[in-house]
């Protein structure tokens, strides 16, 4: 069974190794003191089970299982025993360790861990239904600007932004102001490349320039993006 440790604090990182190691069959593939690094090595490698801290810094373990198309099984580790039930409200947690983690209760998870992995693998991101959408079908979209029909090209659009009763649809030739809401819009739009990236806005994922921080840069446009929406914004992106 192989796994691996994400976790910020190096001491638990050495402690759960040390656990791991005693376990014959348990291969501890890689250690990541954030869910970043963590993320770009899931991409392209497959494990059986996660040992994941849940309060890290920017990047919660729960906002780490949301990236995940198809998680493996995780194990929580924390030092706050407050959060178990949120915690087993996702498929992919089997256990739930509370740190400091004494040895009888590790060899217990890894035995249910065990068991689940054996098993066949039922766990689906909660959110592929969600994403199941138009396809290829909406090329192309048509606005009605002072009763006039006109006709976007749904790929040459930047960045929707609401603006009160209207939204203003930005392309990289202008701009189209139109009576509407965002989610009108979002219900006509592919679902790939668009994304709403904040409660104000849809961006169009191919457009990006860059992200720093909690913003994403489209052109000249300065995006936010609403933490609620972080974990599968980082799951779409093509991260290397």
């Amino acid at each position: 069974m192989t796994c691996i440790i994400i976790d910020d604090e190096e001491t638990s990182r050495v402690i759960l190794n040390q656990l791991c190691s005693e376990v014959p069959d348990l291969d501890m593939i890689e250690q990541f003191s954030n869910a970043m690094s963590a993320i770009k090595f899931l991409n392209k490698n497959d494990i059986d089970l996660i040992f994941l801290d849940i309060h890290m810094p920017d990047f919660s373990g729960f906002d780490f299982i949301q990236t995940l198309k198809n998680p493996p099984r995780i194990i929580l580790t924390t030092s706050d025993q407050s959060l178990a039930l949120t915690a087993f409200e996702y498929d992919s947690v089997i256990d739930y360790l509370v740190k400091p983690i004494e040895r009888p209760r590790f060899e217990k998870a890894i035995v249910k861990a065990k068991s689940f992995v054996a098993a066949p693998k039922a766990v689906a991101s909660t959110e592929s239904s969600n994403n199941e959408k138009q396809g290829d079908s909406a090329k192309t979209l048509y606005v009605n600007i002072d009763r006039t029909l006109i006709k976007i090209e749904t790929d040459s659009i930047n960045v929707i932004k609401a603006e009160g009763d209207y939204i203003l649809i930005k392309t990289h030739e202008k701009e189209y102001k139109v009576h509407s809401t965002l989610k009108k819009i979002v219900d006509k739009l592919p679902n790939d490349p668009f994304f709403h990236v904040h409660r104000s806005y849809i961006i169009n994922l191919s457009r990006i320039v860059d992200i720093e921080d909690n913003t994403i840069l489209i052109e000249k446009n300065v995006i936010p993006i609403s933490r609620s929406k972080r974990p599968e914004l980082m799951r779409r992106l093509n991260l290397l």
